[in-house]
């Protein structure tokens, strides 16, 4: 693993890297509120182990990347889609096979539509159609929805509170297939609680807007598709994830099973070849 940090635009974007430089480059692009080590190192380097060189980065607001008062976030999401191509130009890479989960999910498809010549493939996990008429998809589990409502209580400034609320999150987004391991989950998130120094400023990308350029513009999109979706996703149902199909040509969907808004270590193995296989392209 080697550890390099973007400076570009006034923006510092901290990252790492697995495998051989000259293999195909996967740029991982995480979801909301959350680091690039929610990318397990284990998965990067099992990824890397089938010949390519991954990167993931800290999302702006994440991590050890640059932070904005909480409340007061000056960037979009067109700046974060930037922001994928200001890692790849740091790291001399011309174009990329992107992946993202959750609201990264949502930024890769911006990458992908804004910057095509740079995106060699996208695949999407956990996310749902960006700039698209989703109303007619079932939403978010009103369980889900009681257990994200506590946050407007938290005192983000309160580590143990935030560690157990985060764990709470962690139980409520993990699928039905696998037992949750809670003191794995506790452990990895006070490292990383720790590491960011605090979650307060990650809050900023629930205020977050932009990408409006790019209403009902999948259509034509460029990059071969793939899409790997949790049937027990309690954040975006299964639903959002077979709607790709009826939006994208010839996208790919892998369902996995039981599985929730999460990338458990039980599936790697569907979801680790499914990239391969896809980003072989």
């Amino acid at each position: 693993m080697r550890t390099r940090t973007i400076k570009a635009d006034g923006v510092e974007l901290a990252t790492e890297a697995f495998g051989d430089p000259g293999s195909p480059a996967i740029l991982l692009i995480m979801g909301s509120m959350a680091s690039m080590l929610w990318w397990p190192e284990k998965f990067c380097g099992q990824l890397a182990l089938g010949g390519r060189h991954v990167i993931r980065y800290d999302n702006r607001d994440t991590g050890l990347s640059t932070k904005y008062p909480a409340g007061k976030p000056q960037y979009s999401f067109d700046d974060m889609a930037d922001d994928a191509i200001r890692v790849l130009d740091g790291y001399g890479i011309s174009a990329a096979h992107v992946v993202g989960m959750s609201m990264g999910g949502m930024i890769a498809q911006f990458v992908a539509l804004k910057h095509p010549n740079r995106t060699r493939t996208l695949t999407l996990i956990s996310t749902s159609p960006a700039g698209v008429d989703t109303a007619h998809l079932p939403g978010t589990t009103a369980a889900y929805m009681e257990h994200s409502g506590r946050a407007a209580d938290l005192d983000w400034s309160n580590r143990n509170q935030v560690i157990e609320f985060m764990v709470a999150d962690v139980r409520a987004i993990a699928g039905t297939s696998h037992s949750f391991d809670e003191q794995r989950a506790r452990e990895f998130i006070a490292a990383d609680y720790d590491r960011a120094r605090g979650f307060e400023n990650a809050t900023n990308h629930f205020l977050l807007s932009g990408g409006d350029e790019w209403k009902d513009q999948l259509t034509r999109l460029e990059a071969p598709l793939l899409v790997i979706h949790g049937t027990s996703d309690p954040i975006f149902p299964i639903e959002h994830g077979r709607e790709f199909a009826n939006v994208v040509q010839q996208a790919r969907l892998v369902e996995i099973e039981g599985g929730g808004h999460e990338l458990h270590p039980k599936d790697w193995d569907i979801m680790l070849g499914a990239l391969i296989t896809h980003t072989s392209e």
